[in-house]
């Protein structure tokens, strides 16, 4: 397992495309390490509906862009078809919530968009810097999801069958092209964020009345009105901050605080460490949405001054917060899965706990090699 890690790491820092890092570290894993026969990739692995679950996470993070969203929305689909198919509930509800986390990281992602707000940072940039750590996230995810299923003994679920994959994605291509339209759209210049957005919401509903037809005018209004709620929290946090933000400006605070964490050391890599710890506990007690909007003008200039990139910092300051969303006091993906699987808030932690591990490794990939989140906007165009 190191061994694969290491072929997609070098491979990913010598500029070789993610898809070709990704699919290339994994064959050469089956076919020479571990002697798998080529055809087997084809069929159902152990633990099939695990890796589902963490592929369905990035499939749906392209259209809901935050990670309680993620989890509510398929959560209670996908833990009922895992406990269906003779899963543990607590495994079921381990890997929803590390898969959760992916809604912020790929594109669209609300989070992002708060943060570029904030910092004055490329939003386009910022979506397309999360590809990439996106697929590390998948890629350990999964590999720890493999263990597990073979340290428990876990079967393949149904045999694979190339006909309900075709059909099902021929279902579901219309869907998949929202966020393509947000992406693709603000990439090539022909949409602003906000247009992209405006664009994204035009196509859902022409999906969800004359396609799908599964949005009454009774949905549309309780949508409409839950999207109200949501956007007036978020305005008037994001204006509160706004002006927290020039009072610690005006009174040379952030300076005072950049001065006294240089003074302790000038290594980019080193701050990025010490600075993900804070986030980390401040995670776990403020809502993301707020943490972005306070800590951003104090930690920008900090990041300026030692030189790193603010859009490799808006990956790793998001992934900080959303681990945050996976345990008490105040994780909130923490408290929807408790609901959803009914079980008890101490069973959902240590069922959550586990996870933790291939996420911890994937904020520090992410962490140490900026390339990672860097390398696809440069090749767009969007960042020198």
């Amino acid at each position: 397992m190191p061994v694969l890690i290491f072929v997609f790491l070098m491979a990913l820092l010598v500029g070789v495309p993610v898809f070709i890092a990704l699919a290339g570290s994994s064959l050469i894993y089956t076919h020479f390490i571990a002697g798998i026969p080529d055809f087997v990739i084809l069929h159902r692995m152990r633990g099939g509906l695990a890796h589902v679950n963490i592929f369905g996470s990035v499939i749906f993070a392209g259209m809901s862009g935050t990670a309680i969203a993620d989890a509510a929305g398929l959560g209670t689909i996908e833990i009922k078809a895992m406990q269906d198919h003779g899963y543990d509930t607590e495994f079921a509800v381990g890997v929803t919530a590390a898969s959760a986390t992916l809604g912020p990281i790929i594109p669209p992602s609300l989070p992002f968009v708060i943060y570029g707000m904030m910092g004055n940072v490329s939003i386009g940039a910022l979506f397309l810097a999360g590809f990439v750590p996106g697929a590390v996230m998948t890629l350990f995810m999964m590999l720890y999801a493999t263990y597990c299923a073979r340290r428990y003994n876990m079967g393949p679920d149904q045999k694979f069958r190339w006909v309900t994959l075709g059909s099902t994605f021929i279902a579901a291509l219309p869907a998949l092209l929202t966020p393509a339209i947000i992406v693709g759209g603000m990439t090539f210049g022909w949409f602003t964020p906000t247009e992209a957005a405006i664009a994204a919401c035009a196509w859902a509903l022409i999906l969800g009345v004359f396609l799908y037809r599964s949005l009454s005018l009774k949905q549309f209004y309780k949508v409409t009105m839950d999207t109200i709620e949501t956007t007036a929290g978020v305005l008037l946090v994001v204006a509160a901050a706004s002006l927290f933000g020039w009072v610690l400006t005006t009174t040379r605070l952030t300076e005072a605080g950049a001065a006294a964490l240089l003074n302790l050391t000038d290594n980019k890599y080193i701050i990025l460490l010490l600075i993900n710890v804070l986030l980390l506990v401040v995670g776990c007690f403020l809502e993301t949405i707020a943490s972005i909007s306070i800590l951003v003008p104090v930690l920008m200039p900090i990041i300026l001054k030692v030189g790193i990139d603010p859009v490799h910092f808006g990956v790793v300051m998001t992934l900080n917060l959303m681990i945050g969303l996976l345990h008490p006091p105040l994780g909130m993906v923490l408290f929807v899965l408790s609901r959803i699987s009914k079980l008890s808030i101490e069973r959902t932690t240590m069922a959550i706990l586990p996870w933790l591990i291939p996420l911890l490794m994937s904020l520090l990939a992410i962490t140490l090699i900026p390339e990672l989140t860097l390398w696809l906007p440069r090749q767009m165009g969007m960042l020198k």
